[in-house]
């Protein structure tokens, strides 16, 4: 096989769907046995939604999802994500399973192989190809051999171990309570979050009538495994909004620790790691499940050059080099945010309250930081002398004939070239590129990654100047066909 995806998460999901649909083989190996309706993560920011508005995904999960465009964290600090540009100018709260579920009807859609069941226990690499050994359910072993090794298993990556890579940090919290319950008494907000000396709460909606409480008992520490009842989370919600909104039946209960780590390389030789194998960070600005399946969206793609020969090895290595610094921003992000709300004494809550006060008065930093926790804002490192946009995040550009809209192009899982009287130049590159018009005034004319990023840009460039750089992302060519 071409590409042995270890974790059927939304990560793993999202990428060998891609995989597939770029006429991979791809197998996908999952040690869970059945699905799950239970979730820790619960949200979706707006760059993920463009992703898989890419996929044609969005529209579903908007329906079966509950928006909201601002969160107030503390104090009067505002994240206000109605004034991003973007179709999806909010968070989506949405549990973690319904993703999955969407995710997963893609993928076996697009014919990958779904081992459910089994678990990899260890991998050898050479410089051929990788031996995974595999576990099935009924205990008999395996070994499967693939071009190349993606591991999205999660935080104790059974793939990362048997690299024997290092996943430096820290615990970050630890006993965090989470419960799933009907409450009586709608919050105030939607996301309602409040703290002080005893703790935190925070109430999600899942849109039909359950609310997801992440809650934290400073008093009350105690080991993941032990037990948690209704009682300790009316407790500390009582401790800290007030009262406790008349919560009951609750349909999951449970405890963990959060740690703050990330892999110091994201790709050894023919594997690689994405999601939480690749970093794991505190749920503060729910910013996990998104970084990972943009991970997947960056990686894809690439893989799939490489295997169908567009590419040289070269490209994967830009995996690490533009995911890695996104890993490490969203450990510091969420770093911060969990200091800020775990404030114990009244001092820092004060200092807290006062910054978060001075920060609402300069708009400018509101609007950078929804941008940033959106992924909005994230750009790529291009080299020096490219166009401003290279590198950078396109727009749901609307196009001149059908598709009506860039991400709309996007669902071929092929690259976008956007400009005037494009279409001759790119007929070569049929099967790796599709040729679209802007309906507006668009001036430089726009490689689009299939990942929604600009690969290149020029202002009027002539036929020779386009040939070019799609030769040089796309491979080389004759002019009579691909």
């Amino acid at each position: 096989m071409d590409v042995l995806v270890v974790g059927a998460g939304p990560t793993g999901l999202l990428l060998a769907g891609d995989l597939a649909k770029s006429g991979v083989d791809v197998t996908l190996l999952e040690r869970r046995d059945h699905e799950s309706n239970l979730s820790r993560a619960f949200s979706l920011h707006a760059r993920t939604l463009e992703q898989l508005d890419a996929r044609g995904l969005a529209d579903e999960l908007l329906r079966l999802g509950t928006p909201t465009r601002a969160l107030h964290p503390f104090g009067h600090l505002s994240l206000d994500f109605s004034g991003l540009r973007t179709r999806f100018p909010f968070i989506l709260t949405i549990p973690q399973w319904q993703v999955e579920r969407a995710l997963l009807r893609r993928t076996e859609g697009a014919g990958v192989t779904i081992l459910r069941g089994a678990c990899a226990t260890g991998l050898r690499q050479d410089p051929d190809g990788v031996d995974v050994d595999v576990r099935h359910p009924d205990g008999s072993t395996a070994t499967l051999r693939a071009r190349y090794v993606v591991g999205t298993d999660g935080a104790r990556s059974t793939v990362r171990q048997s690299l024997g890579m290092p996943f430096p940090g820290k615990s970050a919290i630890s006993s965090v309570m989470l419960a799933d319950v009907l409450l009586d008494r709608a919050p105030d907000d939607i996301f309602n979050f409040s703290s002080n000396e005893d703790g935190f709460t925070f109430f999600a909606p899942f849109g039909d009538g359950w609310y997801r409480i992440i809650a934290w008992d400073r008093h009350r520490q105690m080991p993941d495994d032990a037990p948690v009842t209704l009682e300790d989370v009316r407790d500390i919600t009582k401790r800290t909004i007030g009262n406790d909104l008349g919560m009951h039946d609750p349909r999951w209960l449970s405890r963990f620790h959060s740690d703050e780590r990330q892999v110091p390389r994201y790709r050894q030789g023919r594997v690689f790691l994405a999601g939480d194998a690749a970093h794991v960070h505190s749920p503060a600005g729910g910013m996990g499940m998104n970084t990972g399946l943009q991970d997947a969206a960056n990686l894809g793609w690439k893989l799939a050059a490489v295997l169908h020969g567009w590419a040289g090895d070269a490209l994967l290595d830009s995996y690490h080099a533009e995911r890695y610094p996104v890993g490490r921003t969203v450990l510091r992000v969420s770093h911060a945010l969990l200091t800020a709300v775990t404030a114990g004494s009244p001092l820092v809550r004060a200092l807290r309250a006062a910054l978060a006060t001075a920060v609402h008065q300069l708009v400018v930093v509101e609007a950078r930081a929804s941008r940033g926790i959106s992924g909005i804002g994230i750009t790529y490192r291009a080299p020096r002398g490219s166009h401003p946009l290279t590198g950078r995040r396109v727009p749901d550009l609307r196009l001149a004939e059908e598709p009506a809209r860039l991400y709309e192009a996007l669902r071929e899982g092929m690259f976008v070239l956007v400009g005037r009287d494009v279409a001759a130049v790119a007929a070569p590159w049929a099967g790796r590129v599709v040729a679209a018009s802007p309906a507006t005034s668009l001036r430089p004319t726009l490689l689009v990654r299939p990942d929604g990023y600009a690969a290149w840009a020029a202002e009027d460039p002539d036929p020779d100047e386009v040939r070019k750089a799609l030769a040089r992302w796309l491979g080389e060519v004759s002019r009579q066909g691909a």
